[in-house]
């Protein structure tokens, strides 16, 4: 695999927002990851092996993915895996919490759908939703903010 292959690999890494490819041609092995952190190309130790590298974005996330910070008494409900972020059970119906509803542990405040499998986010805590952090069908990855819950 030509140094040029890689590159078009890697933009459309980029390009596309997935969060990981790896592609094989016979005996050459390419696998490039994508996070928010770091962006950077590691070659395997001993040497540039073919065919090999490794992408890993670095700099701040863009504005629109920085939730603003916690106030003191807030709780963030971060996202326990990597899908897609859905606020109703169907498109047609409510959103199971709206801001300034009020919930109890254990209550449905979302589902992530990963691999098609459909997970049930819960409150941890009882309290009101003081603010949702994430766009309806928006990829999600782990640890990222989807609300703000200010406990009672």
């Amino acid at each position: 695999m030509s140094n040029d292959e890689i590159k078009e690999l890697i933009q459309l890494v980029v390009d596309s927002g997935i969060a990981e490819l790896e592609v094989q041609r016979g005996e050459d092995r390419v696998r490039i990851r994508r996070t928010l952190e770091k962006q950077e190309f590691v070659m395997p130790a001993g040497g540039a092996a073919p065919g090999q590298a490794t992408l890993v974005e670095t700099g701040p996330p863009a504005a629109s993915q920085v939730p603003p910070p916690p106030h003191a008494n807030e709780h963030i409900v971060k996202s326990p895996i990597v899908g897609t972020y859905y606020e109703s059970p169907k498109p047609s119906d409510p959103p199971f919490v709206k801001v300034g509803d009020s919930v109890e542990p254990g209550q449905v405040l979302c589902i992530i759908e990963s691999m098609k499998l459909m997970n049930e986010i819960e409150s941890e805590i009882a309290g009101t939703v003081v603010a949702k952090l994430m766009e309806n069908g928006r990829p999600v990855e782990y640890g990222e903010a989807l609300f703000a819950i200010r406990p009672r």
